[in-house]
């Protein structure tokens, strides 16, 4: 059966498409028993309007784009992002709105997307994820003039609507508690250093061990890759000075470092301590369970969807800190071997 359109309206209803077209859009022209009963046919037929024609026309596409630069095997097994777009789709769907989204390959890629998407009519409004320090793609959208919402530190926002969390917090209370347990040579297994958020738990990083005079800490950036992360293990625990603890920029790196940590027979907790930042039930179902940095990810991706369909409808907003991630404690970590 083919889609149904205003002709079969207007012939059903005896008048012309130009009558149908003022009535479905509530544009006057028509009476308003005609209008009535327009209405009642295109419902009865099960007429949707053309999302593209509705574009051309200057109407709202009623969905959001999300572009990604991040190899598509990588979302598959990244718990984060999976969350996020769940958060997202969960507060937009509640709304008849849709999410547009696209895995690219370079940045380059992901701005023509955008400038190609808002230039069709094909989205309202975007979301910037993976903010880069000092990150020119945020100038880029500020010129395009589309609806944003940034989920990054407002530090690298530029105008655009910053939604975030402290990341500052969550490692000064991780890099504590383990100096509490009686650790003193802890190490990092950071992401990629270009990204704000990695720069900025550097940062806290660096600040808490000169605090507590850890002067042997030590980071060590990669890709957020299960096989990155458990290479940097490797290093790490086969060097002199071993850690007696390691602190992961997300779950995957520390499964597969606890992975590493069995296989050089290590016993986790007794001679290493393991924590990951961003609990999942990855985090929950290894042998120990990980101590874990614990948010609320799906909140954190409907925040971000609200506020862009608030500026999409033109409303006042303002920039939203989220909750800070807290450390859940659970079976990978104890006081060092003596």
């Amino acid at each position: 059966m083919k889609r149904p359109t205003i002709a079969d309206i207007a012939r059903q209803a005896g008048v012309s498409k130009g009558a149908v077209s003022y009535a479905l859009n509530g544009q006057p022209g028509v009476s308003a028993s005609t209008r009535a009963r327009i209405l009642a046919i295109a419902d009865e037929i099960g007429w949707l309007p053309n999302s593209a024609a509705r574009a051309l026309n200057g109407a709202r596409a009623n969905t959001v784009g999300l572009a990604l630069c991040r190899p598509a095997r990588f979302l598959g097994v990244e718990p984060f992002f999976m969350e996020l777009i769940s958060g997202i789709e969960g507060e937009l769907s509640a709304r008849s709105y849709a999410l547009m989204l696209q895995v690219v390959t370079d940045h380059d890629e992901e701005m023509a997307i955008y400038r190609r998407w808002w230039g069709e009519g094909r989205v309202d409004g975007a979301i910037l994820v993976d903010l880069h320090s000092g990150d020119p793609r945020v100038g880029e959208m500020e010129a395009m003039g589309m609806p944003v919402v940034v989920l990054g530190h407002p530090s690298g926002a530029g105008s655009l609507l910053p939604v975030w969390s402290d990341e500052g917090s969550p490692v000064r209370e991780t890099v504590e508690y383990l100096t509490a347990l009686g650790h003193r040579r802890i190490a990092r297994v950071a992401g990629l250093p270009r990204l704000l958020h990695t720069v900025l738990r550097d940062e806290a990083f660096g600040a808490v061990c000169a605090d507590l005079g850890l002067t042997e800490a030590i980071t060590v950036h990669t890709d957020y890759t299960g096989e990155e992360g458990a290479r940097a293990t490797r290093r790490l625990l086969s060097s002199a000075a071993r850690p007696t603890a390691l602190v992961y920029d997300n779950d995957i790196m520390a499964v597969a470092g606890l992975s590493v940590a069995q296989e050089m027979r290590l016993d986790v907790p007794r001679d290493l301590s393991i924590v990951a930042w961003d609990d999942s039930p990855l985090s929950q179902v290894v042998r120990p369970p990980l101590t874990a940095l614990t948010r609320d990810i799906p909140a954190y991706g409907a925040h971000a969807a609200r506020r862009l369909l608030s500026l999409i409808a033109g409303e006042h907003v303002t920039a939203f800190e989220d909750q800070a991630a807290r450390l859940t404690s659970r079976g990978s970590t104890a006081p060092p071997p003596a």
